[in-house]
């Protein structure tokens, strides 16, 4: 743990994915995914949450579109996922421990804060709001704005240029493969985080990562 500490201290800013990282929202996304797609009669198939790691939010919806055969435009999927998320995110997700006064302590060391995120700009700012922990963070930037998925490493390198900080000061936390590897081929050091979805990749993300954190209150 001491070297994980040593990270937080040699770093000049902290960069975090949202889902899974930061809030416990994974298991909400496959609740989405089942209550949408049930809607036109079909059943989620056991590969779809494999298939959608580290794509871009229109890019889902459009694998969404294409893949079913959604009538839908690719906005009003999309919206429909905004208004149900929306929802979710207000009634029944909870921030991960100790994710506030690791925020906290992060930025009573004067270190930039930024999220790097797959998910629409209007949801990561509701989640953040509704925690309370939007004043924390310095800048946002989604998978849709550089127009690129994770592994990917442009929407990690377009967030540390909003910085204004080198990708080497930079320090990640991301909970699946495909982020570790975007903040890893951004030049940046990357904690992996636990997650109850990505347990069965545990391994791969410890290999992956610089680190491997089961709790924000172990770097406390």
């Amino acid at each position: 743990m001491q070297n994980l500490k040593k990270e937080l201290d040699q770093c000049n800013a902290v960069i975090f994915d949202l889902d899974g990282t930061l809030i416990d929202s994974m298991g909400m996304w496959h609740e989405i995914d089942v209550e949408y797609l049930m809607r036109f009669g079909i059943d989620v198939p056991e590969d779809l949450q494999k298939e959608l790691e580290g794509l871009t939010y229109t890019d889902v919806a459009r694998y969404f579109k294409d893949r079913f055969h959604i009538p839908d435009s690719i906005d009003e999927i999309g919206d429909a996922w905004i208004r149900m998320a929306g929802e979710k995110y207000r009634k029944t997700i909870p921030l991960k421990p100790g994710v506030r006064e690791f925020l906290a302590e992060v930025k009573s060391r004067n270190h930039k804060t930024a999220i790097a995120s797959s998910n629409h700009l209007q949801l990561i700012e509701d989640i953040l709001r509704i925690h309370g922990i939007y004043d924390y963070i310095d800048a946002i930037t989604t998978c849709d704005d550089v127009g690129l998925g994770k592994p990917d490493p442009e929407v990690y390198t377009v967030t540390a240029g909003k910085l204004g900080i080198d990708p080497g000061s930079c320090l990640v936390f991301e909970d699946i493969p495909v982020g570790i590897q975007a903040g890893k081929a951004a030049g940046m050091r990357v904690i992996a985080v636990e997650d109850t979805y990505s347990e069965h990749m545990r391994e791969e993300k410890a290999r992956l990562a610089d680190g491997y954190i089961t709790d924000f209150r172990e770097l406390l």
